[in-house]
């Protein structure tokens, strides 16, 4: 047999994790002197101990090893427990490169000192506006383009052209990482007609509308915003409706980086 502390070098596990394991059932030792405590191993015991190290390198927890070691364990479900584990490694993974992208983006706008972009901020009136739309809620903001399909697609089998860039109206009254409330729409010269999902309506005339251009891809769209509202601020305007985005060069058009997006917000002086 062998002591705790012998043990530990041999398996090169500490003895701190050796007495836990003890603890939880997970690894006793063969023998424990009732007078001293002392904790007594055998050699027989490494092959145990080495799945156990084995299985929390692959990021299980420790009742999950406790699991797999289980003879009882039927083999269905120590398949099931892995393939959790993996499903969980795989989508850390994918976060992980996301993340690893927005930061290699973030390094390329420090180095080349990219200067935060300015907007300039106009009130004008916008007319009355026919458009065929889609109103839905979304898994995220992301998930727009099928709205967008949806709509250009009913276009095209009624034989109908646009007659102007398409744009989006967001009904949440907040921020939503998910379950969006938005409606996507394409300007038309005259009545269509619509069916249960796509529906022809008239966007009203607004007497006061605070508007901007974003130019590049939408993940600026944050500072766009930033700045439009803090003008509507400094300005003694308040919000009266929601915001309207307009794409007037988007995706199949060009580069991400030359999209040029209106952005507007119905406003009255606060």
């Amino acid at each position: 047999m062998l002591k705790i502390g012998d043990f530990s070098r041999l398996s090169r596990v500490s003895v701190k994790a050796l007495r836990y394991y003890d603890e939880i059932g997970l690894l006793k030792p063969v023998e424990v002197d009732r007078f001293t405590g002392y904790r007594y191993y055998s050699a027989e015991q490494l092959p145990r101990l080495n799945r156990i190290v084995a299985l929390k390198d692959l990021g299980l927890s420790l009742v999950e090893v406790a699991q797999l070691l289980d003879e009882n364990l039927p083999p269905d479900r120590m398949t099931a427990i892995l393939r959790g584990k993996q499903a969980e490694l795989e989508q850390r993974l994918q976060d992980g490169q996301r993340q690893l992208a927005r930061l290699e983006q973030w390094l390329k706008t420090v180095e080349k000192e990219v200067r935060v972009p300015t907007y300039e901020v106009v009130i004008k009136k916008v007319d009355r506006q026919k458009v065929v739309s889609v109103r839905d809620v979304i898994p995220t903001y992301g998930d727009i383009g099928r709205l967008f399909g949806e709509v250009f697609g009913y276009l095209g089998s009624q034989g109908v052209a646009p007659m102007g860039p398409p744009l989006a109206i967001y009904h949440d009254d907040e921020y939503r990482e998910e379950d969006v409330d938005v409606e996507v729409a394409v300007p038309v010269a005259g009545k269509v007609q619509g069916n249960s999902r796509v529906k022809f309506k008239e966007l009203p005339a607004v007497e006061q509308m605070a508007s901007t251009i974003h130019r590049g891809d939408y993940s600026g769209f944050g500072q766009a915003y930033a700045a439009l509202m803090g003008w509507i601020d400094k300005n003694g305007y308040r919000i009266t409706d929601h915001c309207k985005e307009i794409y007037l060069q988007g995706p199949g058009q060009c580069e991400p980086a030359s999209y040029v997006t209106e952005i507007q917000l119905p406003v009255e002086k606060a």
